[in-house]
């Protein structure tokens, strides 16, 4: 008996020591990865030795080869290639990225198969550039990328469905119950918890300060704006690694913008009112100055989106017995004339204007004429309006209900969040 007591007192210490150690160890490698930098990875792998590690080391290097094999598995574009110029392809072994009902977070309002939407052909087509190949998606890749670090879209409601597409490609990455999705105010926040990662959404339509800045309640056909007030929502945009930004839609519903004299906060209700494009391009100098001034190009990549496109009059891709974008069901495959869809291009000219007199190196993401084929993809009757799904007579209106300005999902804002993941993850490649 008494050589089976001490036997099992001295197994029960080892265990606590090993225990203990591998703590110290464990916190030490993790916070030596949080610290070494991702580009570094392919370099670590090399480096380690030959010789037996301990296990917390072997799961470092297994991660150091799974990243670079992740990195082996894709060809990225070189700078030359203009990702934005190529065509449309059908492929549906490839595409959709993901399946509607396996995303969780995708809102009804962008369910369009959930719905009552009977065809999926507009989930399946790839965008192939001329001249090289968009990298495969890696969920993996890109939240490694993401670790300690925060992503963030700011603008209006088509932002706000790229960031559904974005939470939808990422969290397959997540362990189950290490994900969740809050919203205060504004923010939307999806986060990893096992990267420390977040995926955001802030919902500021003109950028600068409107009457339309309540996330729920903005439904609001008398828009003002003040251009030159922007710091009450550029305070929450400080600290992010990746800025996304967009403004358009909102800028549509008249032909000369509302620019408030004054300030809300002073009950100012006077306004004066200004031609769309010099309204836009004084907001853009607004914030183009905010971020010159507030984010440190050695910490955060920033990204401004161009025009999301409407589909209005099928009369502009020759349809002229159809209702808006409704029962649309393949792209405009005719690519040797950009399509006239309606876009105010003049609001695309002073966006890349100003963006290329700017200090701080802004990535263009230009989305528009790729946008402008797809008049298959848009949501159309298969959707939601003031909360609630469209009825069976409401559907059978679509001229009055058919939503053609957003996007199904999955669908088109994938393309846009590959065009993202390509900036982001060949900038850092090894």
């Amino acid at each position: 008996m008494t050589y089976r007591k001490n036997s099992h007192i001295s197994v029960s210490v080892i265990l606590v020591l090993v225990f203990l150690i591998g703590i110290v160890f464990y916190n030490e490698d993790v916070k030596s990865l949080a610290q070494f930098p991702f580009t570094k990875f392919q370099y670590l792998q090399n480096s380690l030795p030959d010789s037996p590690v301990l296990n917390t080391d072997e799961s470092s290097n297994t991660l150091a080869k799974d990243i670079a094999a992740e990195y082996d598995e894709n060809i990225f574009p070189s700078d030359g290639c203009d990702i934005f110029d190529g065509s449309w392809v059908y492929d549906d072994v490839t595409h959709p990225l993901y399946k509607e009902e396996e995303c969780e977070f995708l809102t009804r309002q962008v369910t369009c198969m959930k719905n009552g939407r009977q065809d999926s052909m507009y989930q399946k087509w790839r965008w192939q550039p001329k001249d090289c190949d968009l990298p495969k998606f890696s969920a993996k890749l890109l939240v490694e990328m993401l670790r300690n670090k925060r992503l963030m879209f700011v603008g209006d409601s088509l932002n706000r469905n790229q960031w559904e597409s974005m939470v939808c490609l990422v969290q397959p990455a997540a362990s189950p119950g290490r994900k969740s999705l809050i919203k205060t105010g504004s923010l939307s926040i999806f986060r990893l918890e096992d990267y420390n990662a977040t995926v955001e959404f802030y919902w500021a339509p003109f950028l600068v300060e409107s009457n339309s800045d309540d996330p729920d309640m903005h439904s609001i056909l008398d828009r003002i704006i003040m251009s030159e007030s922007i710091n009450k929502h550029g305070q929450n945009w400080k600290n992010v690694d990746y800025l996304v930004f967009n403004t358009y839609i909102w800028w549509m519903n008249t032909l000369k913008m509302k620019v408030l004299r004054g300030a809300f906060d002073e009950g100012a209700t006077e306004y004066d009112e200004v031609d769309r494009p010099v309204a836009y391009g004084r907001v853009l100098k607004t914030w183009s100055e905010w971020v010159d001034l507030n984010v440190n190009p050695n910490q955060t990549m920033v990204f401004f989106n161009s025009m999301s496109p409407l589909h209005i009059k099928s009369s502009d891709w020759n349809n002229p017995d159809g209702i808006k974008c409704a029962m649309e069901t393949s792209p405009i495959l005719n690519t040797t004339t950009p399509p006239s869809v309606g876009t105010d291009r003049r609001l695309f000219t002073v966006a890349t204007n100003l963006i290329h007199s700017m200090k701080f190196p802004v990535q263009f993401l230009n989305i528009t004429t790729i946008s402008e084929y797809r008049k298959d993809a848009h949501t159309s009757i298969y959707t939601i309006r003031q909360g609630k799904i469209l009825t069976d007579e409401q559907k059978a209106d679509p001229a009055i209900y058919a939503d053609c300005i957003h996007w199904c999902l999955p669908g088109l804002p994938d393309t846009w969040n590959e065009f993202l993941y390509t900036r982001i993850v060949s900038r850092s490649r090894p």
